[in-house]
């Protein structure tokens, strides 16, 4: 007789985000993990993410004092557990039929923070409702792409501040899709019944006809991308911080300091737009040296191990956001899969503070870092 195993035998023999990975591969259709996993193109940029971790190694110290150590740090204001945010993913409902509120019932219980998408399949006031008030949890962020109509992103920012949001990200780096070869090959489209919900009743854009010579992609779509015009105007119609997502170059971030933008975010999309951009890890330092402490510089891409966010930390980042793992727990076992993937990024990042020496994440700089030849 076969026996279907229960959540806490499935959760017990996954002990690592790589595992979490591994399941959620048999667990999702095709369809799905084309979109989750895949990235841009030849998927160069999404394979060096993770690596770039892994070729810096640790360098630890010894016989220092431990107790009463802890992993929190402060951000925007605010003291957070550990600085492990749950970056925003689009559509989580093709990952598991709870999606977006089963992922805000986790990161609320684990207190992460949580980047809601834009393109979430749940409506953000539920999400906003699910991840609740309770004292202690971590920050609830969303996420913006800016549309064509000004009077929709106005209202839409209205939603998002009447329900208790406390940040917006504006992702700056994907002013189109990318080249995204495993979707096509897949032939990706949304199952029935799954939507960006939160972009209903945005209006056409207005698409006059090309003429001869004229391109698509740069004469349509292009037409209504933002500019750095667009944040000083979101600046204007809110009264929440705004960070930038998609910072990958020095000039950028100096550039969003001298807006007076609340954080910027070291992100290449998980590879998801432009391949053969240089990885996070690789520009972090870049970055932090650009804006010389004026604002909080945080970084996702490739954190798969408590080790990679002691590693971000003591480049300097405020904090990190991760993705596609969370997205794994959460096809794999709903909101217990999601809480059991931050479980495992936080015991790992105690258990490397403790074995590097570092009884705070202050106590964590780059001379615990050395790179691998």
């Amino acid at each position: 007789m076969t026996h279907t195993p229960t959540l806490q035998m499935l959760l017990s023999g996954l002990v690592s985000l790589a595992d979490h990975a591994a399941h959620a591969r048999r667990v999702l259709d095709d369809n799905a993990w084309a979109y989750f996993a895949g990235g841009a193109a030849d998927e160069l940029t999404l394979h060096a993410n993770n690596d770039a971790w892994s070729r810096i190694s640790l360098l630890p110290r010894v016989l220092r004092p431990l107790a009463g150590g802890h992993t929190r740090v402060p951000l925007l204001g605010r003291t957070l557990a550990h600085p492990i945010l749950l970056a925003p993913v689009a559509y989580q409902r093709m990952a598991h039929p709870d999606g977006e509120i089963a992922t805000a019932l986790a990161a609320a219980a684990l207190e992460a923070g949580l980047v809601l998408s834009t393109q979430s399949s749940t409506p953000l006031e539920d999400v906003a409702q699910a991840f609740g008030d309770a004292p202690g949890r971590g920050p609830l962020w969303f996420q913006l792409y800016l549309q064509h109509d000004r009077g929709f992103n106005r209202e839409l920012v209205q939603r998002v501040e009447r329900v208790g949001y406390e940040a917006l990200v504006l992702t700056v780096d994907a002013p189109c899709s990318g080249a995204r070869d495993r979707e096509r090959r897949a032939g990706f489209r949304l199952p029935p019944g799954i939507s960006a919900v939160n972009l209903a009743g945005l209006p056409p854009a207005p698409q006059p006809p090309l003429q001869t010579g004229q391109s698509a992609l740069f004469d349509a779509l292009l037409q209504h991308a933002p500019t750095w015009d667009d944040i000083a105007w979101l600046q204007s119609i809110t009264r929440l911080p705004v960070l930038l997502k998609g910072i990958l170059h020095p000039d950028d971030a100096r550039q969003a300091a001298a807006l007076q933008v609340a954080g910027v975010i070291v992100s290449n999309h998980g590879g998801r737009t432009l391949d053969t951009t240089p990885t996070t890890v690789a520009v972090l330092p870049d970055i932090t040296d650009a804006v010389q402490g004026a604002l909080p510089v945080l970084v996702d891409g490739g954190i798969r191990r408590g080790t990679d966010v002691l590693k971000a930390m003591a480049l300097g980042a405020s904090a990190v956001l991760v993705g596609r793992p969370y997205v794994y727990g959460l096809a794999n076992a709903g909101a217990h899969g999601v809480a059991h993937v931050l479980r495992l990024l936080r015991d790992e990042l105690e258990i490397a503070m403790a074995l590097t020496g570092c009884r705070t994440l202050a106590d964590a700089g780059p001379d615990l870092l050395q790179a691998s030849p």
